[in-house]
């Protein structure tokens, strides 16, 4: 982990927010390449949950909740941390951290009894702060979703079954946030909500796990480095007809990377108006509040039936760090040096190539390096680098160390022949290729598996 956060600093991957009064724990920063990495692992979850299918649609839901929302989705009640303090060191813990009943700080065992702690952020809406008006900063995504599930209906031509994604900010007020970026305050989650018939939704949560799994292992995630596991019935969320975890080996150890839930009707029919109405199978609490029905009218039965819910669920800043822990490689060179090299797959590189003059501020050469950064930025397939530096060899370290898979040298044979050098990251393999082959060459390198 340490090698991680090293190189997140040092290259502008990561910042611990608020650095410069100290920092605050359990938020940060992402830098210039860190925003990069991010923004085209989101481009890809997006991409294969709403762009590739016919049966997904997208939502980007305001981040304040009204209490209600939450109320009836059962968190005013149930999101909380049971939390122990040890009287001798003042030190405070989630009872579930605790082992053989000693404080993990100071091996005290003189502790109190666990009590409830809310994990949910509130925030005052308006100008008089009377403890009425106020709101919460959701600590999920997928309430959002599920409020405007009639709304995506009635404006879209969808029908059972489809799905609801959304990525977005969430916030919780974690005890100990750790390991980095694993647990934090304030995070992003990759969420979809895929609504069937209550019958399908067994097969449907099977096809879910496959297509999640495969999904992360087309990132660069080994699939030796994942693994399946069923959250026994007595751990599952209240909601919860069975859960599947992707567990992944952090650098920490083998943590939760995504879960997919089957949710059963609990979430629309918590929400919905006249509850008698429909058959709910789930256990809600009587709504008196919501103003709309959320089922849906079955065209063969001509009647309304309240969906089951299939929920993918990853963290994105959990993503993030998989993927860098998976990267990161140190190598050996034949000169008895060594070599830091970031080997993310090209589609999420945050820097696509770089285009490197071999003599800095040379005119001519420059010249010819700017308008080839600039052809290939215009393909619109990520970032391109110009480095007008002039020292190759630390331009290629670099770049091996950001993760970038292809540097193009433009030097004097490419004023005299046409051609330039491209060099590979993974493999340090140099090949000279004409101008008119670059783009192609390009394109090939960074696509999407």
């Amino acid at each position: 982990m340490e090698d991680l956060v090293s190189l997140c600093k040092r290259r502008g991957f990561v910042f611990q927010s608020n650095e410069l009064y100290g920092g605050m724990q359990g938020l940060y920063d992402y830098g210039p390449l860190g925003v990069e990495l991010k923004n085209n692992l989101k481009a890809a979850w997006w991409s294969s949950m709403v762009h590739e299918r016919d049966d997904v649609e997208g939502l980007d839901a305001a981040i304040l909740s009204k209490p209600s929302v939450l109320k009836f989705s059962g968190h005013e009640d149930t999101f909380t941390d049971p939390l122990t303090d040890c009287r001798s060191c003042k030190s405070r813990w989630r009872a579930d951290s605790i082992s053989d009943n000693k404080c993990p700080s100071c091996g005290s065992e003189d502790l109190t009894e666990p009590r409830p702690f809310n994990l949910m952020f509130k925030t005052n809406v308006g100008p008089v702060d009377d403890g009425q008006s106020f709101a919460y900063l959701r600590p999920e995504t997928a309430q959002q979703i599920f409020i405007n599930f009639k709304n995506v209906l009635d404006s879209t031509s969808k029908s059972i079954p489809f799905g609801i994604a959304q990525i977005g900010k969430a916030f919780r007020n974690e005890v100990n946030p750790r390991n980095f970026i694993f647990r934090l305050r304030e995070f992003e989650q990759m969420e979809l909500e895929f609504f069937v018939q209550k019958g399908t939704d067994e097969g449907w949560h099977e096809y879910w796990v496959e297509k999640r799994l495969a999904w992360w292992t087309k990132q660069g995630v080994a699939s030796k480095n994942i693994s399946l596991y069923e959250v026994p019935e007595k751990e599952l969320s209240h909601y919860s007809k069975k859960t599947v975890d992707l567990m992944y080996e952090f650098p920490h150890g083998l943590e939760e990377l995504e879960g997919i839930a089957n949710r059963t009707d609990f979430d629309l029919g918590s929400h919905t108006k006249n509850q008698k109405d429909f058959n709910i199978s789930a256990s809600v609490i009587d709504n008196h509040e919501s103003t709309s029905k959320l089922g849906f009218l079955d065209a063969k039965t001509n009647k309304r039936f309240i969906p089951y819910v299939i929920e993918p669920s990853a963290g994105l800043d959990r993503g993030f760090l998989a993927l860098l822990n998976e990267a990161y490689k140190r190598e050996s060179l034949d000169n008895n040096k060594e070599r830091v090299v970031l080997s993310l797959a090209p589609h999420l590189a945050p820097i696509k190539a770089a285009v490197i003059p071999l003599k800095k501020n040379n005119e001519d050469l420059v010249g010819v390096a700017q308008k080839l950064k600039a052809k290939l930025q215009g393909l619109g397939q990520g970032r391109v680098l110009l480095e007008n530096s002039g020292n190759i060899g630390k331009n290629y370290r670099r770049h091996d160390e950001i993760g970038t898979p292809v540097c193009i040298t433009v030097d004097f044979d490419t004023l005299e022949k046409g051609t330039v050098t491209l060099r590979d990251r993974d493999s340090m393999e140099q090949r000279i290729v004409g101008l008119e082959e670059v783009v192609g060459v390009f394109t090939k390198t960074i696509k999407q598996p």
